[in-house]
C-alpha cells in the first residue's frame, strides 16, 4: 500500500470536529480543571451528572481550596479511585489558589497533581491556547492505529508519532477529532465505515474492501 500523506488526509475529519466542545460539561476553566482530573479511567457522562453538586458547593479555586477531604468524599465517592483524585484535587486547589492562576502551558499543568499529558492537552485545546501535544485518550487509543497513522497501544508513543506525522498548526484538534470519530463512528464492534470520511484513507477499511 503506498504511504499515505496523513497531513492531507485528515482534512475532512479535522473540518468535521473544528472547534467542537468537549463532551465535559463545563462553564469556565475552572470546572473544566476538575472535571479533567475526576474523569480518568470514569466517564464524562458521570462526571457530567455529579458536577453541579460539586459546584454548587465548590464554586471556585479559593472556595475548592479550603476544602477538606470530607466535605469532598460525600459528593465525589461514586466516581473512580475517588481518594486519590481527591487528594489531587486538594492539592492543586492549594496550589492555585484563584481562578486566575490557572495555568495555561503543557509545563505548568502537568505539574499539577492528577494533570497528565492527555489531561493538559484536552486543558489547552479548551482554552484556545496554542497545541503543545495531541490529545490521546482511549478513543485514540484504539482508532489511530486502526486508521493506520500511528502504531502500539502507548499512549505517548502515538502522541509521539501522530506529532511526527501531522502539522503542528492541526495538533490541538486532531486528538479530539479522531476522539470523536471513535465516540460517533468508529465503534469498537461494527464500526460505521459506510458513512466514516475516512474510510479513503483508513487501513483497517481498506484491508476489509
Amino acid at each position: 500500500m503506498p504511504s499515505i500523506n496523513w497531513k492531507k488526509e485528515i482534512q475532512p475529519l479535522l473540518e468535521k470536529y473544528k472547534g467542537k466542545k468537549h463532551p465535559l460539561d463545563y462553564n469556565n476553566f475552572y470546572e473544566l480543571i476538575v472535571m479533567v482530573v475526576l474523569s480518568a479511567q470514569d466517564s464524562d457522562r458521570h462526571i457530567n451528572q455529579l458536577a453541579p453538586s460539586l459546584f454548587s458547593v465548590f464554586p471556585d479555586m479559593k472556595s475548592l481550596s479550603k476544602a477538606t477531604a470530607e466535605s469532598l468524599f460525600p459528593i465525589v465517592n461514586s466516581v473512580r479511585n475517588f481518594g486519590n483524585k481527591t487528594k489531587w484535587l486538594l492539592e492543586l486547589a492549594a496550589t492555585v489558589k484563584d481562578n486566575k492562576n490557572i495555568p495555561n502551558t503543557l509545563e505548568a499543568l502537568t505539574e499539577l497533581p492528577g494533570i497528565g499529558r492527555k489531561s493538559a492537552n484536552v486543558i489547552l485545546r479548551e482554552m484556545g491556547q496554542p497545541a503543545e501535544g495531541i490529545i490521546v485518550d482511549l478513543h485514540v487509543v484504539r482508532v489511530a492505529p486502526r486508521l493506520g497513522i500511528a502504531q502500539g497501544t502507548d499512549p505517548k508513543k502515538l502522541e509521539k508519532q501522530m506529532m511526527e506525522t501531522l502539522d503542528k498548526k492541526d495538533w490541538g484538534e486532531a486528538g479530539m477529532a479522531i476522539s470523536f470519530l471513535g465516540r460517533e463512528t468508529c465503534r469498537p464492534s461494527n464500526p460505521k465505515c459506510k458513512e466514516c470520511v475516512m474510510q479513503k484513507s483508513c487501513a483497517y477499511f481498506l484491508a476489509a474492501n
